[in-house]
Formats: structure tokens, C-alpha cells, sequence
């Protein structure tokens, strides 16, 4: 048997529809089992959202700060449509400094390297859910998906 399957262009300056931004809502969210709701779930979540939300720049400005420590290839990779590269919790140490790492420390209960290491692990996961067409939101929609996912 055969299935026909039907292309769909769309056009990546586009607004998104509403019942894709909510797509792309559970999708971050469901990453670690949250279903879209930052309350009540994994605590890494809801500061990583706040991370990109409260940056100077929001996620362009976050993801400028790793591009400026020579991470350009590993957020190209994140925002584009192949696989994901990895970072270390060394490169997120060294583009977001001891300072604002310490205090996502605390704001977690959690050490320093532990901050790292999950930061490390979600942020790929987080800026390649929020580029699902291969280029990140513009003007104010990242900011919108992540005030949604927040409320």
C-alpha cells in the first residue's frame, strides 16, 4: 500500500497559528514531563525559562552571550533542523560567568556544577523547541511562547 503524503510550505516570517504555539508549548514542557505547566514540574525547567525571559536581549541576547565564547556552531545546530550539538557545563560556565551561574545555583538548591551540568543538558532541548522551523521567533513571539509557558 501506498500513502500519498501532502507538503506544507510555510512561510518562516509567518505567525504561527495558535494550536502550533500550543504545540510547541507542550513540546518544551513534555521535555521533561511537564505538559506544558512550569509549575509543579522540574524546577531546571522554569529557571531556564526565566534565564531566557529575564536576559537583556531575551533568547537572541542569551544565545549571543555562547555564540561570543566561540559556541556559534553548537547554537547554530540548536536553532537549526539537524540533530542537536552538546555543550559542556565548562562552555556554559564561561558564557554566562560565575556570577549568574551562582545564583541560578541558589535560586535551584542546588551546586554550582549541578547548575552547570543541567543547564548543559535542557538549553539545546529548550532553543531547539521554541526554532521549530529552523530560525528563531521573531520579534516578540519567543517571548510570547515563553510568557504563555510561564502563566
Amino acid at each position: 500500500m501506498v500513502l500519498a503524503s501532502t507538503a506544507v510550505r510555510v512561510d518562516p516570517g509567518a505567525p504561527l497559528p495558535e494550536e502550533d504555539v500550543m504545540g510547541l508549548l507542550d513540546m518544551v514542557g513534555g521535555l521533561l514531563g511537564q505538559g506544558g505547566q512550569a509549575q509543579g514540574g522540574n524546577p531546571l525547567m522554569g529557571a531556564v525559562m526565566g534565564l531566557i525571559q529575564n536576559h537583556p536581549g531575551g533568547l537572541q541576547g542569551l544565545l549571543g552571550q555562547f555564540q561570543e565564547k566561540g559556541l556559534g556552531d553548537q547554537v547554530a545546530s540548536w536553532i537549526g533542523t539537524g540533530a542537536n550539538q552538546p555543550i559542556s557545563p565548562e562552555h556554559v560556565q564561561a558564557a554566562l560567568g560565575s556570577d549568574q551561574l551562582q545564583q541560578l545555583a541558589g535560586q535551584l538548591g542546588v551546586s554550582h556544577d549541578q547548575a552547570a551540568s543541567g543547564l548543559a543538558d535542557l538549553l539545546p532541548q529548550v532553543v531547539d523547541k521554541l526554532s521549530p522551523q529552523g530560525s528563531l521567533p521573531e520579534g516578540g513571539m519567543g517571548m510570547d511562547l515563553l510568557k504563555k509557558f510561564l502563566s
